[in-house]
């Protein structure tokens, strides 16, 4: 049995599963915002929306679009549509709508000011306004303030730090942020890592004003990625964050926790597991009130709850996990869904996992989403 086979049904262990999946119980079909390439490096860059079917154990491509380059960040919209952000340091920005087609194109470079999207964006709440990351000719961060309908951007505001990157909205509608910190030249590649300042911070949507900045005590944590946990009736959620190890020392780096949480008032590290070797690629809700994290350079994925704070409990083992996802409402809300080297995995907390082929060989991107419509 081939390591790419192997998925473990939950934290206490590793089960073999035969490579046709068992089909989940309860779950409906879902379609994914994705972007990925062919097997083969060079392959043409697409976007598009994949299905997934359990009772029929198939998937399918729904619609795909060649990108002019890798895009990083993606937003499903309203009516089944899909935003995507070109990666770091990217110059575009495009809208889908739910048969792909391309309604909207942008170039940053039209706007003019030098910058760079960063990756990602997020729409404010009422739906009138989207925020992208960017960083400026000089280094700096900002938070783009965009239309959402002609993502022409009116207003910018400082992020506080370098190197932003994932944006969320907190309970009262403002953004965390999360800078990571890391000095870069102008074609992305880093530098002068011990002048490293990364933080996470807190702006008011209406202004853009500083509400808030925590930091880890290690300089050396990037701040990378965030996700809601979706803790159970009357307990606050804890904001996740991924981190990415940037220390000069390999062992040092490889020590390194992947996992920080924010409680509204601190922001802390989950714990000192050094299971995930210092890198944490995607993260998404799972469970009550836990996160999983993603790591393709260990072949593996971890689970964290807040119950069991201690230690980071392994639950795949596979070529390739990096795109993670969690449906946010249905049967499947406790659901964590996985792309890897060959296909779709799914885990639940209270189902045997279950693992679908892609409809052709294809290598997803860092990130996916569950569509709206």
């Amino acid at each position: 049995m081939t390591p790419r086979r192997k998925l473990l049904a939950s934290a206490a262990g590793l089960w073999l599963l035969p490579w046709a999946a068992r089909a989940a119980d309860g779950a409906a079909p879902l379609a994914l915002g994705a972007a990925w390439r062919g097997p083969r490096e060079g392959d043409a860059q697409q976007l598009g929306v994949l299905e997934a079917d359990w009772a029929t154990r198939r998937t399918k491509v729904r619609w795909a679009i060649e990108l002019p380059a890798r895009a990083h960040g993606l937003v499903a919209e309203l009516g089944g549509g899909l935003l995507a952000v070109a990666m770091r340091p990217g110059t575009w920005l495009l809208r889908c709508d739910a048969q792909g087609r391309v309604v909207r194109r942008l170039s940053i470079d039209d706007e003019g000011g030098g910058h760079r999207f960063d990756g990602h964006a997020v729409p404010s709440a009422d739906g009138r306004w989207l925020y992208t990351t960017q960083t400026d000719r000089d280094g700096r961060g900002w938070v783009a303030v965009r239309e959402h309908a002609s993502l022409r951007k009116v207003d910018q505001w400082p992020t506080h730090g370098v190197d932003p990157h994932q944006l969320l909205h907190d309970a009262r509608g403002d953004l965390m942020l999360a800078n990571g910190g890391i000095l870069r030249s102008a074609d992305g590649r880093k530098r002068d890592l011990d002048r490293m300042a990364s933080s996470l911070v807190r702006l008011d949507s209406r202004s853009g004003a500083l509400q808030g900045q925590w930091t880890l005590a290690d300089p050396r944590l990037s701040l990378r990625h965030l996700a809601w946990g979706r803790p159970g009736e009357g307990a606050e959620p804890l904001l996740g964050v991924a981190l990415q190890a940037e220390h000069d020392d390999p062992a040092q780096r490889a020590r390194a926790p992947v996992l920080a949480v924010w409680d509204g008032r601190e922001l802390r590290l989950a714990n000192s597991a050094a299971d995930g070797a210092g890198y944490a690629g995607d993260i998404a809700p799972a469970g009550p009130g836990g996160f999983a994290v993603s790591n393709h350079k260990l072949r593996r994925a971890f689970l964290w709850w807040p119950q069991q704070a201690s230690a980071l409990h392994r639950f795949a083992e596979v070529d390739e996990p990096y795109a993670l996802a969690s449906p946010d409402q249905g049967a499947d809300r406790d659901a964590v869904l996985m792309a890897c080297g060959a296909g779709m995995a799914r885990w639940h907390p209270t189902q045997p996992p279950a693992m679908l082929r892609w409809p052709a060989p294809m290598a997803l991107d860092n990130h996916w989403v569950v569509m709206t419509g």
